[in-house]
């Protein structure tokens, strides 16, 4: 049984006093505080991915798998690649993070507009260049400057990543992706402004002896002329869509059309086609050696040789009009 704190008695008194007043019973009213309202910089937080560029998931999905074989394959060794992590940060941030040296790559994503990043983790650098050697991948002690070989071995290295980028990219838009420059010092490395949002991708690449991180920084403004295409509503009808292509083009192989042969043209007036006459002859526009323009439902769409074929009329295709030609 829990202690009493008060006697019998004391409880007695305290209900009297409260009977006659000589204690305030009523609980006091504590004014409320006054609300403060403070600045808050919503680009200086690290935001994560939205729902704009949820595309960029299927391609680095893709491009996780591509360099795993790569890599492998390259090596000749097992190569474990993962994600680590995705975000939106300020280019200073980002370029704050690394000592000198570190492995740049700076390329360039036409038709996009502007440069991108490709940043590899000095550790990692030694490593791969030791395993390049055919070493067993082992970083170095201290990290030193890269000499003018180890720079020429990096720069093979980042290609072939790009050269990955640039087919998993194709998942989502198609981009060439083209290496600009190398550097090792981040002072150097000059994208955007200090200030501007760059969006991260992190890679952590690991063999037997050696682990590290590969990221890949790429300006915000780059990809907001393509933000549309990179959105999740547009994978969901590029999705759709793609579904029903297939049994599109069965019942489109059903669907009758009318092929013509056009084997040329010419100008006339009314007067002479009013006096026209069986076995008059008419000038075409085209002799025997040309070729005859084949229209489906009156839209030009093939080049062809006239002939025979087993006694009957014919035409060879022999080239396909573009919308430009046609036009």
């Amino acid at each position: 049984m829990a202690e009493q704190i008060l006697s019998q008695e004391e409880i007695d008194a305290l209900l009297n006093a409260m009977d006659s007043g000589e204690v305030d019973v009523e609980e006091e009213v504590q004014p409320a505080a006054k609300a403060e309202a403070r600045s808050y910089d919503l680009t200086s937080q690290s935001l994560m991915l939205r729902d704009q560029f949820d595309a960029l998931d299927e391609v680095y999905d893709k491009f996780v798998n591509l360099l795993n074989v790569g890599l492998t394959s390259s090596l000749q060794r097992a190569i474990e690649v993962k994600q680590v992590s995705k975000e939106i940060v300020k280019f200073g941030e980002f370029l704050h993070a690394f000592s000198n040296p570190t492995g740049f790559s700076i390329f360039s994503m036409e038709p996009l507009i502007g440069s991108a990043l490709l940043a590899v983790e000095p550790n990692l650098c030694f490593a791969l260049i030791d395993s390049m050697f055919g070493g067993v991948g082992r970083p170095l002690p201290k990290v030193r400057e890269f000499t003018q070989i180890e720079q020429r071995m990096l720069s093979k290295f980042y290609n072939s990543v790009l050269e990955e980028l640039q087919r998993a990219w194709h998942v989502a838009y198609e981009v060439s992706v083209v290496q600009k420059k190398t550097e090792t010092k981040p002072e150097f490395v000059n994208l955007v402004s200090p200030g501007d949002l760059v969006l991260i991708f992190v890679f952590s690449v690991a063999g037997e002896e050696f682990s590290g991180n590969i990221h890949v920084c790429t300006p915000f403004l780059m990809l907001e002329p393509v933000k549309d295409k990179l959105s999740s509503r547009y994978l969901r009808e590029k999705d759709r869509a793609h579904a029903f292509r297939a049994q599109l083009s069965i019942l489109l192989r059903d669907t009758r059309v009318n092929l013509v042969a056009e084997l040329g043209r010419t100008v006339s007036t009314i007067g002479r086609v009013l006096e026209l006459e069986p076995n008059d002859i008419l000038k075409i526009n085209t002799g025997p050696q040309d070729a005859v323009v084949l229209k489906v439902e009156g839209t030009p769409k093939y080049l062809g040789m006239p002939g025979s074929l087993k006694g009957n009329r014919a035409v060879q295709i022999t080239e396909l009009i573009t919308k430009d030609e046609g036009d």
